[in-house]
């Protein structure tokens, strides 16, 4: 009996969160959503289509970092669901949590679904970079990043602080026994699971493909919404400056992708954009890319909780 209001409460409380975050963000729903009523609505029906496109190429990389078949359609919609809960955490957690509660539906064992994650959250930094490495030796927008471009400081500030957190880890996983156990188990699990992927071509594909696609989709609804206010940067150097800004900020824990956001408008304004018309290019792409998927998305997570695929 005590378990039947636990689940009502687990299935209302997306619904809550977004109720609550959406009073605490009333100025810039109202800006937004403002801007788009008087922009190009041919630019705007396209950046939504690349917007779902997105959710297919998130469950493509979900896939490919396991080697069990998932349901597609399930899949699908846990990871439209999952970008409700990212709301509620910052850093991925929330479509982490849903994910894996997914994946422990379909019968996949903690070990390996933890793994499952790990490698997703690997696989998508690295295949970013390597996309904004293409284009920066491709296109010549990339020279006007310029001033963007951290200098030697920084990066030495950047690595010392990665080496103290390598040396930090290993000094715990040394001493702390109770856990240097789980976590060997897990990198075990993890790099058995990442050769098998990698013997089957399909799952390479899926998982290397798809993550390398994610950030693309998104920079082209970032220029679908530009166009659509006549932003006067390039597709090329939207693409840029969004792979930029996220490369250059993304592991910063905000909610929403605020620090992203911030990094994407200073970059655009390095383009040339106006600042007006590049913040209302960012407010128009998180409209499009989190803000209208938000209901429907909680509503989603609501109905997968009660039906106990979640």
């Amino acid at each position: 009996m005590a378990a039947r209001p636990v689940r009502l409460a687990l299935c209302l409380a997306p619904l809550l969160l977004v109720v609550v975050w959406g009073l605490t963000n009333r100025p810039l729903m109202y800006e937004g959503a403002a801007r788009l009523t008087s922009a190009d609505p041919g630019w705007l029906l396209a950046a939504l289509g690349f917007t779902c496109l997105g959710w297919v190429a998130a469950s493509c990389v979900r896939q490919g970092a396991l080697p069990e078949r998932l349901p597609p359609g399930l899949l699908l919609a846990s990871q439209f669901a999952a970008g409700a809960a990212n709301h509620a955490l910052p850093a991925g957690i929330g479509a982490h949590a849903v994910t894996l509660r997914f994946l422990r539906g379909r019968g996949i064992p903690l070990d390996r679904a933890t793994a499952s994650l790990a490698l997703y959250s690997l696989v998508k930094p690295v295949a970013k970079t390597l996309v904004l490495v293409v284009f920066l030796a491709a296109s010549p927008a990339g020279r006007q990043l310029g001033e963007l471009v951290p200098d030697r400081r920084t990066l030495l500030t950047v690595l010392a602080a990665v080496v103290t957190l390598a040396a930090v880890a290993a000094v715990l996983l040394t001493v702390v026994q109770s856990l240097r156990r789980p976590v060997t188990a897990l990198l075990r699990t993890a790099l058995a699971d990442a050769r098998q992927l990698h013997t089957r071509p399909c799952r390479v594909l899926a998982l290397w493909g798809g993550a390398a696609a994610m950030p693309l989709l998104q920079a082209c609804v970032v220029a679908s919404v530009g166009s659509a206010m006549g932003l006067p940067v390039s597709w090329a150097e939207v693409v840029i400056a969004f792979l930029a800004a996220g490369t250059a900020v993304g592991a910063v824990p905000a909610p929403g992708g605020i620090a992203v956001d911030a990094a994407l408008v200073f970059t655009l304004v390095a383009f040339g954009s106006p600042l007006a018309l590049a913040t209302a290019t960012v407010i128009g792409f998180r409209v499009l890319t989190d803000w209208l998927p938000l209901l429907p998305g909680a509503l989603v997570l609501s109905a997968l909780i009660r039906s106990k695929v979640l």
